[in-house]
């Protein structure tokens, strides 16, 4: 299995998925165990319109821990066949590693300000990052 992770400064997860600027992909054992990691460079763009969702799949990766996105990331990322799980905070390591003991589940929570920016719709909602 591989999980990814936007990374910002620090090895900490990055805020908001669209701007990252790059990736930590982590690879599983089957006992759930971290054996690697291997750090990708963002591609230019926004996530929802970038091709990381299929730079990522290419790669194996299977479930995304994401501080917050928009819904078209989220579409793209789940068209793609990726578990997306949003509200993720801290060292990326240390989330990864707590994902796999069971202790994370997904905010269920979208940001709209992304979208408003793209003009994908939304409300003007202003996520605080």
């Amino acid at each position: 299995m591989k999980i990814a992770v936007p990374t910002g400064q620090g090895n900490r997860i990055e805020d908001h998925f669209g701007q990252c600027a790059r990736y930590t992909v982590f690879d599983i054992d089957e006992q759930g165990k971290i054996t690697g990691a291997e750090v990708l460079t963002s591609p230019h763009g926004c996530g929802c319109r970038s091709n990381i969702a299929e730079i990522l799949q290419q790669k194996g990766v299977s479930i995304m821990l994401a501080g917050n996105m928009g819904a078209g990331a989220l579409n793209v990322l789940q068209y793609y066949g990726m578990q997306v799980i949003r509200g993720c905070s801290g060292d990326v390591r240390q989330l990864v590693e707590s994902y796999l003991a069971g202790q994370v589940a997904d905010s269920g929570v979208s940001c709209h300000t992304h979208e408003a920016h793209h003009d994908h719709g939304g409300n003007g909602h202003s996520c605080s990052h």
